[in-house]
């Protein structure tokens, strides 16, 4: 059959024409289940037109070959920049081998069109033979939709191949369907309450519609034995819910679609704001801010999400292998007032579930044993909660229940399903604030009411992780008296963040007390909540300063008072960051945390801090003669000059590296050491003291794509310098090539020697590298304070993020004759906040010197 040339012009024009319009048609109203309805009928017209052209002129022919829609195009679901599911299915190989080269042509229409064709070629045999490396194709079957061919063949498959299949491969099929969904919920964290989330795959997406509709359809094929009626298919309080969400999801993915430009499923802050200026999915509602819009989106998402949940539970099949091992030994948890069944929580007499109490006894049951609520538990605690409302639980009875819950291992669970069925918030409305919240700062990863279940969720793990901080943390944990105080301040420490434009701490503080006066709570009990939640914060401050100063440590503990409450603030500061995004504790965060804790605590125990701090230089220098007895003079005519940091902050093995490191600068005046750690980079820099030397080494670390964690600048009487850096290979450069190590430090030796041009470097770094998005403006804030430290000015500089930041910061130091003793770098999301110990000649800076100096970087960070 020969190609008419005017066909491919013709479906061209009609694809494009009808492409704009149906885009400008949602442009004016916003409906996406229209618009995704109009592609899929555009782009069924389109193959048909091709199928009479290069299969068959008759769209009921060939016999034993027919073009079947699959996946979202078999639902009648095609958004606008969504792939084109295809099946090609053959009665046998001898009609896939006939038509091979037309399906070839057909195809590259399709192409040419620059539609995303995802076709697939089966036999009707093949398409009976499940696959569980392929478990996509299976599910997209059940999406299956006649369009073209032979129709005795569709429904050969329709009718009797699927139902089969289902029929034999049923527990099959929905075991590896929900592995693969608790494996993508895995790695979104299993929450829906991402501040970014994405629209398609995040838990509370699209993905997990399809997916309780899988199962369900799934569930009553392998029960009827044949198709069932789809609106049948789920409970009617869930099509309820997922009507409205569906609908809210579809426009939204449509918007992204359109606005992006390409299948772009990710709900970015600046597409949120625009959706909520254009009231996307939600035409009706006045919707002032995105943080409201988002709301509404989680709303949606919280109740996808959950009856997906509720399948994976119920199904058998669904069940995880873990599930399954202890599935015996939950059911005989069992109780005269809670039943379990199949590892879901029923109970005994739903009526009586009316009674407050008994139910706070089902979700103590619950956090206890890590058990689901079942559907049917669930339906009759949202019908008793209008009653609830009329007379909520309060006052010491209902503390009694809480401080319970929150002691149990599984309480973070507890917890969220109370908020999800919105019991939570009848009995603290002070968590109602921050409900879904969104807080944008770059940083965090999770809504503020999530963040705050994750940090005390965090907690529970922590005893049973395989990591050894988290061990460590665990280990404090069990010490504590009353840490039903702690998981109560983990639990109301953001609220304020509900309350814009004053500080939360502040605001936490003043919510947290009408919390506290319906709880009842005593005198003592509230005095260590209000400490905690007002000085939550507190901790991580003092990371910006010099630990191993006794000064430090010394205010820090005069804050914290007793070690009782030094264990508490401690474990919530752990958690607070841990429950940031899963890469905000980083290992030297979490070292740097513990080393505060013991410092603070041996403070606090005098006799212990005698012991540790008094002998501890003198400790180091018996270790270093032991290690070197022929060189103990030489080594400490080394060490004279050094500040007492210096043997704290390296074990002896170290210094004694160190010392042999300065003793061969005679032949080579740089001395360059670099080894790789668990976590990062090790750098070190051993030479005489000399101009921009810190400043250098930064910007060459920036060069070559470096992300520099801490560093530590040490000089001794001498003007010999140890420097040490600390750096992440962003671009995994030294670690994929060896040979690189050598360029790496050659050419940093030519730049500190001036034999290399530093800024040409930097500007092809800057060239090379695509500049993320300012996302989150920061305010550059430039902090002294002169009391920290007896020796040193501190200078804080907070500012926005980018490359070459810490060589500009510490350049306009050395133009400014100042010294950096120590200095310690952080980065939260895209804030830097970089703390330096200055002196200049020797002495703290004069007031006239920081006045220069803060104009200097003001001007200087302001340009850059």
């Amino acid at each position: 059959m020969s190609t008419a040339p005017s066909i491919s012009g013709e479906l061209r024009d009609l694809y494009g024409e009808q492409s704009v319009r149906i885009q400008q048609q949602f442009n004016a109203t916003g409906d996406g289940k229209t618009a995704v309805a109009q592609r899929a009928a555009l782009v069924e017209d389109i193959t048909l037109r091709l199928w009479k052209e290069f299969i068959a002129p008759d769209e009921s022919a060939p016999k034993n070959f027919a073009l079947v829609a699959t996946g979202g195009f078999g639902r009648g679901w095609l958004f606008p920049h969504s792939d084109i599911d295809l099946l090609f299915l053959h009665a046998d190989q001898a009609s896939e081998a006939r038509y091979k080269d037309r399906i070839r042509q057909f195809s590259q229409e399709l192409w040419d069109l620059r539609m995303k064709l995802s076709p697939a070629n089966r036999t009707l045999a093949e398409c009976e033979r499940f696959d569980s490396s392929n478990v996509e194709f299976t599910i997209s079957l059940l999406d299956c939709r006649y369009l073209a061919g032979d129709r005795e063949l569709f429904a050969r498959l329709h009718d009797k191949a699927i139902p089969r299949l289902i029929l034999q491969e049923h527990h099959a099929i929905v075991h590896r369907l929900a592995e693969i969904t608790r494996a993508r919920h895995g790695k979104y964290g299993n929450t829906v309450f991402h501040l970014e989330p994405n629209i398609k795959e995040t838990p509370g997406g699209l993905r997990d519609y399809n997916v309780a509709c899988w199962l369900a359809l799934i569930t009553s094929l392998e029960k009827l034995r044949d198709w069932p009626d789809a609106k049948a298919l789920l409970p009617v309080p869930v099509r309820k819910q997922f009507e409205p969400a569906l609908e809210f999801l579809m426009s939204v993915r449509c918007f992204l679609h359109y606005r992006q430009g390409r299948d772009d499923n990710m709900l970015l802050w600046e597409t949120q704001d625009e959706a909520a200026v254009r009231r996307i999915g939600v035409p009706e509602v006045e919707v002032s801010t995105a943080a409201e819009w988002m709301r509404i989106y989680f709303g949606h998402a919280r109740a996808v999400h959950r009856a997906s949940l509720q399948l994976l539970e119920e199904i058998p099949a669904a069940r995880s292998s873990l599930y399954k091992h202890f599935q015996n030994w939950r059911s005989r948890v069992s109780n005269p007032e809670f039943t379990v069944v199949d590892g879901l929580i029923f109970a005994q007499q739903p009526a009586a579930l009316e009674d407050p109490e008994l139910l706070l006894r089902m979700f103590d049951f619950m956090a206890q044993h890590g058990l689901k609520l079942s559907t049917a538990t669930e339906y009759r605690i949202e019908q008793v909660l209008p009653a609830l409302a009329a007379a909520p639980p309060t006052g010491a009875e209902l503390w009694r229940y809480l401080q319970v819950i929150l002691i149990e291992p599984h309480a973070a669970e507890a917890l969220r399903a109370m908020h999800s069925l919105r019991l939570l918030s009848l009995v603290l409305p002070e968590f109602k604030l921050i409900d879904a919240l969104v807080i944008r700062d770059f940083y965090h990863r999770f809504t503020v009411d999530e963040h705050s279940f994750l940090a005390i969720e965090s907690l529970h793990h922590a005893r049973q992780s395989q990591s050894e901080w988290d061990q460590r943390y665990g280990e404090i944990l069990e010490e504590l008296e009353q840490p039903e105080l702690l998981y109560l301040a983990l639990l109301l420490h953001d609220v304020g963040k509900g309350v814009p434009g004053r500080s939360h701490v502040e605001t936490s503080l003043e919510i947290a007390e009408h919390a506290m006066d319906r709880l009842d709570l005593g005198t003592h009990d509230r005095e260590v909540v209000r400490f905690l939640i007002g000085s939550h914060l507190d901790m991580s401050a003092t990371l910006r300063r010099d630990i191993f100063d006794p000064t430090t440590i010394h205010n820090f503990a005069e804050k914290v008072g007793t070690p009782e409450r030094l264990k508490m603030l401690c474990l919530l500061t752990y958690a607070d960051i841990k429950a940031v995004n899963p890469e905000a504790l980083t290992p030297w965060k979490a070292e740097s945390v513990w080393q505060v804790y013991i410092a603070t605590a041996n403070h606090l125990n005098r006799s212990a801090d005698e012991r540790l701090h008094s002998d501890a230089d003198g400790e180091n220098m018996s270790r270093l003669q032991t290690l070197a007895p022929v060189a103990g003079k030489k080594i400490k005519t080394f060490l004279e000059g050094f500040p007492k940091r210096y043997l704290r902050a390296h074990p002896a093995e170290e210094v004694l590296h160190h010392f042999e490191m300065a003793e061969k600068l005679q032949s080579r005046p740089l001395q360059l050491d670099l080894k790789r750690g668990r976590h990062w980079f090790e750098l070190t820099v051993v030479t005489n003291d000399r101009p921009f030397l810190f400043a250098t080494l930064a910007g060459v670390l920036a060069a070559w794509g470096m992300n520099i964690v801490k560093s530590d600048a040490f000089s001794n009487q001498s003007g010999i310098v140890v420097d040490t850096l600390f750096f992440t290979d962003r671009f995994r450069t030294l670690e994929l090539n060896l040979p690189e190590w050598e360029r790496f430090q050659r050419n940093i030796a030519e730049i500190v020697n001036g034999e290399a041009d530093l800024d040409r470097l930097l500007r092809e770094r800057l060239r090379s590298e695509k500049i993320a998005a300012t996302k989150v403006r920061v305010e550059t804030r430039i902090e002294f304070d002169d009391q920290c430290s007896s020796h040193s000015t501190l200078v804080q500089v907070i500012a926005q993020d980018r490359l070459g930041l810490l060589h500009t910061i510490s350049s306009r130091f050395s133009h400014q004759n100042c010294n950096i003793e120590i200095a310690l770098i952080d980065t939260e999301g895209q804030m830097a906040i970089d703390v330096f110990y200055l002196t200049s000649a020797g002495a703290k800076l004069s007031a006239a010197q920081q006045a220069k100096l803060k104009a200097d970087l003001m001007e200087e960070l302001k340009s850059a």
